[in-house]
């Protein structure tokens, strides 16, 4: 029987991590199961009290806020299972989840990821991810498939590849990590699972969605409120993601596009929001993919 690690990075979040362990408690029947919790440069540091009360769980702190990639990449190197289930520490567990996911990657050893079918937590019969369409390099553009649908049981049936995971869950094979590596930690928000995607499927291995498999996503149906931070990374990793595995020819299209078109909107669009500020953030991101390379770690952003 495989062993998997459930990796969840909490950061200033402390009860609905505690909520992720008791759903995990009440539901895994999975025996062979690791718990990693990495606190993420909370500023409140729970480690020592959490260590006291769930005495099976490892919990490892950052003192830093190394963004979602490195969060996760700190507990990948802890981790002992041949199978590694990353989870947003926002989410809740079902009967049979890891079991469903396990069962997959042990028929299927072509598949180096496969996430569940999500289900929005505050509209438990909505539907936020059934798979992904594929990315259209010209654009860096895709589909979730089933967002906000009622969910009936029809995509059910349609376990197998799918563009991308998902990165409130994703379960990843241990050897896949080894040939594609960990997720880049220069994304920091937003892209780098996707980007993650895409190296595994270059490493030789499948994408896939199992939709036999449900988690909860306490993510609002509404996406959060619009901030300096979210569009900055959002548009500077927009790029970054296509200067990484976009082909060349795609990449001078995309550029045009971004710069003729996306900008401009974008522009327009915060100052009838009067969003200030957001314009030079914008600019900052074009800027920094001019003067650093795809593998650079500086973040552009004050993140302090």
């Amino acid at each position: 029987m495989n062993s998997v690690s459930i990796i969840t990075v909490n950061f200033n979040q402390s009860l609905v991590t505690e909520q992720l362990l008791a759903s995990i408690d009440s539901t895994n029947s999975y025996p062979n199961i690791e718990i990693i919790v990495v606190d993420n440069g909370s500023k409140i540091n729970s480690v020592p009290e959490w260590k006291t009360k769930y005495p099976g769980v490892k919990f490892i702190r950052s003192e830093k806020n190394l963004g979602f990639a490195g969060g996760n990449n700190v507990g990948v190197k802890d981790a002992t299972g041949e199978y590694l289930f990353f989870v947003n520490n926002d989410t809740e567990f079902t009967d049979g989840l890891v079991k469903t996911l396990v069962d997959l990657m042990d028929q299927h050893p072509e598949v180096g990821m496969v996430s569940p079918k999500i289900r929005y937590f505050d509209e438990p019969d909505t539907l936020q991810y059934a798979g992904y369409t594929p990315m259209n390099y010209y654009t860096c553009r895709n589909a979730t498939i089933g967002q906000f649908e009622k969910d009936n049981g029809q995509y059910d049936h349609t376990t197998g590849q799918t563009g991308y995971g998902h990165g409130a869950a994703m379960m990843v094979r241990r050897e896949a990590i080894d040939k594609a590596g960990l997720m880049a930690e220069n994304f920091f928000l937003y892209y780098e699972e996707m980007d993650w995607c895409d190296r595994i499927k270059k490493a030789g291995y499948q994408v896939w969605v199992e939709p036999r498999a449900l988690i909860y996503h306490k993510e609002s149906v509404s996406v959060g409120k619009d901030s300096a931070l979210k569009e900055y990374f959002m548009n500077r990793n927009r790029i970054l993601f296509i200067r990484r595995n976009a082909p060349f020819h795609a990449k001078l299209i995309f550029y045009v596009y971004f710069m003729c078109l996306v900008a401009p909107r974008n522009i327009l669009a915060y100052h009838q929001k009067n969003y200030k500020g957001f314009t030079g953030w914008l600019f900052k991101a074009i800027w920094w993919n001019f003067t650093n390379s795809t593998n650079s770690s500086k973040l552009g952003y004050p993140l302090n």
